[in-house]
């Protein structure tokens, strides 16, 4: 980060930031934010409703496909926009996209079958992964570099308002009226939006004459498609050295290598390699990475950890999520206007991830016997650090690289925040299941086997879920309860 401009001056030349009239940005950015709104609650509001749908429409089996498949294709299909975006102008896709989400959220409330849900919600995946890197990338061609800031700042709070209200919101409206609804209260928000951008959002199209690279695209996105499918279902579906994972990994790994061959030679590479030398690109998607990695880890096992070793109940260790968005919602939108007022953003990127970490590491530390507010505080503690620092990644990127790869620098930071939410939750899975395998038969009484409480050896992230579940808790002796906390 040593080589970040920290006073943003050096990006002006590379800004389009003023074909609009102040008033025209500021319209143009609520479409951007409503835009950001339906994305966001998209992918937050379902998780609360798949017991009813399941109930409804069948596929127990399957039902993590609900919620996969939209994750799964919003985020193999992140680069490959950018790139158009970069080449044909970002408003056609942009309105796509939100045409797209609509269409497939009438679809989704609309399904008579499971399948037909899982189909409609990897088209609405692929709508969000258009809406969200799109909507930052608009940002820099609407706003000079030092009010980039302030924007990208309250684009963060949107997408944190999104996480504290999504699944609240979608359980609400599942007990009161019905699933399907979660799927059509979306609607109204996404016309608006719509209007929005119609109306004011009228950008000079620097159109680029170059042949699109259809086997970059190919060979990106079916490789990242098996890498993040095998990261999901190892430890889950399929045990980490089975035949399925191990081969979607090869198979992956084999699609990424021809990727990398191809754009050497390619006219218009979809990811420019030539990037990757830029140390404000490289180590801001690596960062932002590890900031995912944190936060959604923190997401899916905080609220694990509250219920099986605090003891809380499943409504009460929802709430501690609340300071983790809370400190993300409000750091990050202080941080953009005080971006905007100095200038400076290179301290918010070094102290992010320390934050982050030193929340962990207090984490760690707790135990059965600790207090609600002492988990809390820590909370707090971690999302000022995500806060703090996720945004100000992507506005260190738009203004270190050129303005014809900003869309794509841009969708690479998104993208690589998608594959660390992947892989957090997927590596934190392991590692906790991994060591209630080896440490607890050491905290059992004599007599009692480590076997019959962890049926497949604490493997996947299920079976940890299903151990923490303090209905099951209840069902074990007092001693084995001890043991597992």
């Amino acid at each position: 980060m040593s080589e970040v401009d920290p006073t943003l001056t050096q990006a002006e030349s590379n800004a389009v930031g003023g074909p609009l009239t102040p008033r025209q940005v500021r319209l143009v950015f609520s479409g951007l934010m409503l835009g950001m709104l339906v994305a966001a609650i998209n992918l937050t509001t379902v998780a609360p409703a798949l017991p009813r749908i399941v109930a409804e429409l069948g596929g127990m089996e399957h039902y993590s496909w609900v919620a996969l498949g939209a994750n799964l294709t919003s985020a193999v299909i992140v680069p490959a926009v950018g790139k158009l975006g970069d080449m044909f102008g970002r408003k056609p896709f942009y309105v796509g996209g939100l045409i797209l989400l609509m269409a497939a959220s009438v679809l989704s409330g609309a399904a008579q079958s499971f399948w037909w849900l899982v189909g409609a919600r990897v088209v609405q995946g692929v709508a969000m992964g258009m809406l969200v890197p799109l909507s930052q990338a608009i940002i820099g061609d609407i706003a000079a570099p030092r009010e980039r800031g302030k924007y990208q700042g309250l684009m963060g709070m949107a997408f944190g308002v999104a996480s504290v209200s999504g699944p609240p919101l979608g359980g609400w409206i599942t007990e009161h009226f019905s699933w399907r609804w979660i799927f059509f209260i979306n609607l109204p928000v996404g016309f608006i939006a719509l209007w929005f951008i119609l109306r004011y959002m009228h950008l000079p199209v620097q159109r680029r004459e170059a042949r699109i690279d259809y086997v970059g695209f190919a060979t990106l996105t079916l490789g990242l498609l098996a890498v993040l499918l095998a990261t999901t279902w190892g430890g889950n579906q399929y045990p980490w050295g089975s035949a399925p994972v191990i081969g979607l990994y090869a198979a992956g790994a084999l699609l990424l290598a021809a990727f990398v061959l191809t754009q050497r030679r390619s006219p218009e590479p979809v990811i420019p390699l030539y990037l990757w030398k830029n140390p404000v690109f490289a180590s801001s998607s690596v960062a932002s990475m590890a900031l995912a990695m944190a936060m959604f880890g923190a997401i899916y096992y905080v609220p694990m950890f509250a219920q099986g070793v605090m003891g809380l109940g499943a409504a009460s260790s929802g709430f501690v999520l609340i300071p983790l968005d809370l400190g993300i919602i409000l750091v990050s939108a202080a941080n953009g206007f005080l971006i905007a007022k100095t200038g400076q953003y290179k301290p918010q990127m070094l102290l992010g991830l320390p934050l982050v970490g030193l929340g962990f590491l207090a984490l760690m530390q707790l135990g059965p016997d600790d207090t609600l507010p002492a988990l809390l505080v820590r909370m707090v503690l971690i999302g000022a650090g995500i806060g703090s620092s996720m945004q100000t990644y992507t506005l260190a990127v738009q203004n270190a690289v050129p303005y014809r790869d900003m869309g794509v620098a841009t969708s690479a930071v998104q993208f690589a925040r998608s594959v660390g939410s992947t892989v957090g939750v997927a590596l934190m899975g392991t590692i906790l299941g991994t060591s209630l395998r080896d440490q607890l038969p050491r905290h059992l009484p004599p007599g009692l086997d480590a076997a019959l409480i962890l049926p497949s050896g604490g493997q996947g992230t299920g079976d940890v879920a299903a151990l923490f579940d303090p209905r099951l808790l209840a069902a074990l002796p007092p001693e084995a309860i001890d043991g597992i906390r």
